[in-house]
């Protein structure tokens, strides 16, 4: 289904938001941490993936300390009317240590990383602007008071949380509506069911899965980090991909298999199909973002909304959440699932 070009249908980002493809893209990967990319294949595919429909594009301040934004500005800038652009502040550098992060929600830093990213981006408003990650330091009802500021001075249209727990979610929208929530959801990552989706569904705020495709192990692209992937590749750090742990977590791909040779589907199409049935299952819209940096796969996500997978299917593959070996991230504390 590589060639066609029947564009993507829509849904709402939360109750008064734009109108979005059911299927965003995370830019994160085109100047950052997964190796090297080829600008010029990554140009074209920002393209392609608007000309099928793609309009919710993601993207951070803390991705290549800004490089990406500055990357995907020109793109924004010539599609401005066509595309929502969503970037996030959150994570800081400290001054004396270049490599390390830490999170800061307080008012001070939010309104020096607005003003950083409109600058980076060359934009006169973000359409979504998330909370990257949480400090538990800081009352959620404050961080997200300053951010409705943001929209009220027309800094930003619309908010969004990443990683946060239900309860927080609830806490922050008795201050100002939330537009979407990241977080982690996929065959391998289904923590967020429990509380962030019924808190979700119940508050009108739809969920945007991030890493929809395991960060592509859920393809076969990889089976284990450390013998297939380049120095630097950020999979490298994350327990599910090196070790004994790959080793199990390879072996989950079977009924993902089974499933895709049944479709004519690759194992990723079955792996976004999964997400994209969230939103039936679950009776709450669902944007995923899987990352890619090439035309063709692009098309190979883009056509996997067209899949709907069978009752049969969903039995092979419910259970492989339960059964994937090593945390989401190293240290799960930054996390919702490590907060619930």
């Amino acid at each position: 289904m590589t060639n066609d070009d029947r564009r993507l249908s829509t849904t709402r980002l939360g109750t008064d938001g734009p109108e979005v493809g059911v299927q965003g893209l995370g830019c994160m990967g085109m100047s950052f941490a997964y190796g090297p990319t080829d600008a010029d294949e990554a140009r074209a595919t920002l393209e392609r993936a608007l000309e099928l429909g793609v309009t919710l594009y993601d993207t951070a301040d803390a991705y290549g300390e800004g490089e990406n934004e500055r990357f995907l500005s020109p793109f924004f800038k010539a599609h401005r009317d066509e595309v929502v652009v969503a970037t996030k502040f959150a994570l800081a550098i400290p001054p004396d240590e270049p490599t390390r992060r830490i999170i800061r929600n307080d008012a001070p830093y939010i309104r020096q990383a607005v003003e950083a990213s409109l600058k980076r981006l060359d934009l006169d408003v973000i359409d979504l602007y998330y909370m990257h990650r949480r400090d538990v330091n800081v009352p959620i009802e404050d961080t997200v008071g300053v951010m409705a500021d943001l929209v009220r001075e027309g800094k930003v249209k619309q908010l969004g949380l990443s990683e946060v727990t239900g309860p927080e979610l609830r806490a922050a929208q008795a201050v100002h509506p939330i537009a979407a929530v990241q977080s982690e959801w996929s065959l391998f990552s289904r923590d967020i069911e429990a509380a962030v989706v019924p808190a979700a569904r119940e508050l009108g705020v739809t969920l945007v899965p991030y890493s929809p495709l395991g960060r592509g192990f859920l393809t076969g692209s990889f089976t284990n980090a450390d013998q297939d992937l380049t120095e630097g590749d950020f999979r490298r750090t994350q327990p599910r991909f090196t070790g004994e742990n790959a080793t199990t977590n390879a072996a989950l791909l079977a009924p993902i298999r089974t499933v895709a040779e049944a479709h004519g589907a690759s194992l990723g199409q079955i792996a976004l199909a999964w997400v994209q049935q969230q939103a039936t299952v679950h009776d709450l819209p669902v944007v995923p973002i899987p990352g890619t940096r090439k035309r063709s796969r692009i098309e190979e996500n883009a056509a996997a909304t067209t899949i709907t997978l069978t009752d049969e299917d969903l039995a092979l593959l419910t259970p492989i959440a339960a059964k994937v070996a090593g945390p989401r991230y190293a240290d799960m504390r930054f996390a919702s699932a490590g907060r619930e």
